[in-house]
């Protein structure tokens, strides 16, 4: 069964160990914010600076782990249709869209709809770390270390599947913030399997591979 978040909200549910956890771009060019503890000690959740220590590159993909600030792996990506997700940024705020934009009345963005989420848990707003960006596009200057925040490679349909290592509590959003969808808020659809997905092809490369390689 597939579920829906709507656009610039978030949700919040349990994700036993050995399951699958499928998120699907629906309508293309829509980043998910997406945070994982764990259920036994929700003070340890997914580190970007521990990942992406451990990977060697800011790019995370098929093969790769989400660790967490305990350096243990509490999510392995097991497909992914896209290639290119964001593992640098916080979640948008109140303040993202002050300070940036500019705007005078900000939404509450992807960190506070994830503490709404995830207040049932027992997780505060002060307790939500950077997320995986999943089918953010963020540019990354080598030479300057500039950032650029670029519309999603995600096409309609777009799909990247996850495996929970450990028993885990998740929290995701559709992305509230302008730049990184487009300036279009669209939603984005998951489901939870106990095996899976049949279409999981793990000898295919990711979109942003061929792209890469000249494929």
């Amino acid at each position: 069964m597939t579920s829906r978040i709507p656009p610039r909200s978030g949700t919040a549910f349990d994700l036993q160990k050995g399951q699958f956890l499928t998120v699907i771009d629906p309508l293309g060019e829509q980043v998910c914010d997406l945070v994982a503890y764990k259920s036994a000690d929700r003070k340890e959740h997914i580190s970007s600076g521990r990942s992406i220590d451990y990977a060697s590159r800011i790019f995370l993909t098929t093969g790769d782990l989400l660790y967490s600030n305990r350096s243990n792996p509490l999510l392995s990506i097991v497909a992914d249709e896209v290639g290119r997700h964001d593992f640098l940024l916080t979640p948008c705020s109140r303040d993202t869209f002050r300070i940036i934009y500019g705007d005078k009345d900000p939404h509450q963005g992807c960190h506070g709809n994830l503490a709404e989420a995830l207040s049932p848990y027992g997780i505060g707003a002060d307790e939500v770390p950077i997320a995986f960006n999943v089918f953010m596009n963020v540019d990354v200057n080598g030479s300057t270390g500039e950032i650029k925040v670029l519309p999603p490679k995600s096409r309609p349909g777009a799909r990247i599947v996850f495996e929970a290592l450990d028993d885990l509590v998740i929290g995701m959003t559709a992305c509230s913030a302008g730049q990184s969808n487009n300036f279009s808020f669209k939603p984005i659809d998951y489901s939870v399997t106990d095996v899976c997905p049949s279409w999981v092809n793990p000898e295919k490369p990711a979109e942003a591979d061929l792209e890469t390689s000249g494929a």
